[in-house]
């Protein structure tokens, strides 16, 4: 995350704002702001969304392909994460320090979806033990304005759900085994993305803990909680962050919170998603919000 310089009176201003449950942009602690999203705005993949929450603004684009599936796992596909956190968007990204970040982001993502109730990778196989399809999920961050954690999984949910994957018709012919890809765009399918985690990000501001925290409060955090939670509310991956300890009744009470802002969290994404997906139908010309 991107470091931001304050003063000793507005660390204190801002720990003092949390400790009585009003911060300094007058929200509670576990308020979230509204994000925006956009599906679909890169032509030449298979799925793609940006999202935006305040400052902090991620592009995802997905690529599918056909691949061999692992040794271990032959009757499922599997997906691949990368994570690059641009230079424009913020001094600290410069040189390896984007490097680190984009490594960890990608791990975090890792992690949520190597659980068995994320997704279903099952559905990616083509031939078992030969061929299978593998989704590369590719996010940039293109501004950094706090809250990092959420956005990336976010903007990666709704690329999921923008993706189409090509229907393959298989044949044998003289003992060998031949792929057809439908290159129709129609004559694709989608995924499930109703049990796809977020993760959410709880941040250890002064003694309570915060939901969507701004740049200026992780600059006054010592330690926070990642928690993946996916659309059933179970949880599937949690991580802690930063130097600084978190004591037990503290955890639970930040695994709590996750839980219940994970299920909002997910539900009001896929009403975003679905409406826009309306919306679309409709013949509605598709631009970038940004645009």
């Amino acid at each position: 995350m991107a470091d931001t310089m304050l003063s000793s009176f507005e660390r204190t201003f801002i720990v003092d704002g949390v400790e009585q449950d009003f911060r300094s942009d007058g929200r509670s602690c576990h308020d979230y702001r509204h994000f925006e999203v956009e599906t679909g705005i890169v032509s030449n993949t298979s799925g793609s969304a940006r999202l935006r929450l305040s400052r902090t603004d991620v592009l995802v684009g997905i690529k599918a392909e056909v691949g061999e599936p692992h040794l271990e796992k032959p009757n499922y596909g599997y997906i691949e994460f990368f994570v690059d956190c641009s230079a424009n968007a913020s001094p600290e990204f410069e040189g390896r320090g984007g490097d680190e970040l984009g490594a960890m982001l990608a791990k975090t993502l890792e992690n949520a979806y190597n659980h068995k109730s994320a997704i279903d990778l099952e559905s990616l196989c083509i031939l078992p033990g030969k061929q299978c399809w593998v989704l590369y999920i590719d996010a940039l961050v293109l501004e950094c304005g706090g809250n990092l954690f959420d956005c990336v999984s976010l903007a990666v949910k709704a690329a999921l759900h923008d993706i189409r994957i090509p229907n393959v018709t298989v044949s044998t012919e003289e003992g060998g085994v031949e792929l057809e890809i439908s290159d129709d765009p129609h004559d694709c399918r989608r995924l499930d993305v109703s049990s796809v985690p977020v993760t959410v990000t709880m941040s250890k501001v002064g003694h309570r803990h915060v939901v969507d925290a701004s740049l200026q409060e992780e600059a006054c955090c010592l330690a926070q909680l990642l928690v993946s939670v996916n659309g059933d509310n179970n949880i599937c991956a949690m991580q802690k962050v930063g130097p600084g300890g978190l004591d037990p009744d503290s955890i639970f009470e930040m695994i709590e919170t996750a839980c219940y802002v994970g299920k909002s969290l997910n539900k009001a994404l896929l009403k975003v998603l679905e409406k826009e997906e309306v919306e679309t139908s409709k013949n509605k010309e598709k631009v970038g919000f940004l645009l």
